[in-house]
């Protein structure tokens, strides 16, 4: 069993975020899903995900149990792992919205991308810790980029790219607090700035035109924009106080898509207006105020890695989620942490909050 001196150091104030996060995602996932399922199913959606996120938790009691460094001494092995179940995808995996990132367990589908940026942070902390204020130089930062883009590149093939966007904020997250030179880091984004004309053509044509629409979604109101002008409209008509739960218009008559997935947040604006996404965002803000802080007071340099790269995550999340909902940024498909229904990324995500709460857990050298 935990000491109690190990269950006083944990970080209540995470886990009351947490729990209110989940909290308010099954109610908005009900709101949203219970007016399109049979009666009897009504509630399918949120039975499911309070049953992942109940078994998640008694997981993450299971990992207080042990000290996240022990993490360290696996990153070759999860990286070998990450690989084979990013190839696995391409072979066997199960196609959606245009898309293959599926593997079918029972009754059960499992995204492999959701769960591999979790496994890339763990992997590259423990890369990183090896090189801790040494990337000084290219020959020391061009094996780090090669590490990452090796599945960069196999989720952007499947094609996921917001997904793999994400590896890219997880990497400049940790190499700028893994002690990367400045000026490198000023030269890497100017030729990425310089690359991107080019890297325009590598785009399936769906994602072209999501950015086209995104300056213009009238350019396909029907299509491609219909996406964003519903959320928007959405998020508008909301105003202070909202319409109300289970009395929204857009998500409840069906004009809103993917209402309870990557478009939660519209549903949110739309039934508890202005000010209950702005708690919402509070709340997100707390929960990343958090992990900064847990980065800075880790007992190690892994511990610090670790909570850098979960902070970086959650924080691209949570910008792309809200930006794309409320039409400032490009519709990629990235789900709301801890809000949007799916197994795969309430897992990976309840497991990085697991991982945050043990690193500031043991953030002093405890004696059993």
């Amino acid at each position: 069993m935990l000491s109690r001196r190990l269950l006083k150091n944990l970080d209540f104030s995470v886990i009351i975020v947490t729990s209110l996060i989940i909290l308010v995602s099954l109610i908005i996932i009900g709101s949203a899903t219970h007016i399109n399922t049979p009666s009897e199913d009504r509630y399918w959606y949120v039975q499911r995900q309070g049953i992942f996120a109940l078994m998640n938790v008694i997981f993450i009691f299971v990992m207080l149990h042990f000290d996240y460094k022990s993490l360290s001494k696996f990153g070759n092995t999860l990286y070998g792992i990450n690989l084979v179940m990013l190839l696995a995808v391409m072979f066997v995996g199960q196609s959606a919205l245009g898309a293959q990132r599926w593997i079918q367990i029972g009754p059960i589908s499992l995204q492999p991308s959701e769960f591999s940026k979790l496994i890339m942070i763990i992997s590259l902390a423990s890369l990183l810790d090896k090189k801790m204020g040494k990337l000084n130089s290219f020959k020391e930062i061009i094996p780090v980029f090669l590490y990452v883009g090796i599945p960069f590149l196999l989720v952007l093939k499947q094609p996921d790219l917001g997904t793999s966007l994400v590896f890219l904020a997880i990497l400049f997250g940790m190499i700028f607090v893994a002690g990367i030179n400045s000026k490198h880091l000023l030269l890497i984004f100017s030729a990425a700035a310089a690359f991107m004309p080019i890297f325009w053509h590598f785009l399936k044509d769906y994602q072209k035109m999501r950015l086209t629409v995104f300056i213009d979604p009238n350019v396909d109101p029907l299509g491609s924009g219909y996406h964003i002008i519903q959320s928007k409209i959405a998020i508008g008509s909301g105003m202070l106080f909202g319409k109300g739960l289970f009395a929204g218009t857009q998500s409840q008559l069906n004009f809103l898509p993917e209402n309870h997935t990557d478009f939660i947040f519209a549903v949110i604006g739309e039934e508890l207006g202005f000010v209950g996404a702005v708690i919402i965002l509070l709340l997100y803000f707390f929960l990343l105020y958090r992990g900064i802080k847990i980065a800075g007071l880790a007992k190690d340099n892994f511990g610090t890695l670790l909570a850098t790269g979960i902070t970086s995550m959650l924080t691209f999340h949570v910008l792309v989620n809200v930006g794309m909902t409320a039409g400032i940024m490009p519709v990629t498909g990235i789900p709301l942490p801890l809000m949007s229904y799916g197994v795969s990324s309430l897992t990976t995500n309840m497991i990085s909050i697991g991982i945050l709460l043990n690193i500031y857990m043991r953030r002093q050298k405890i004696l059993f």
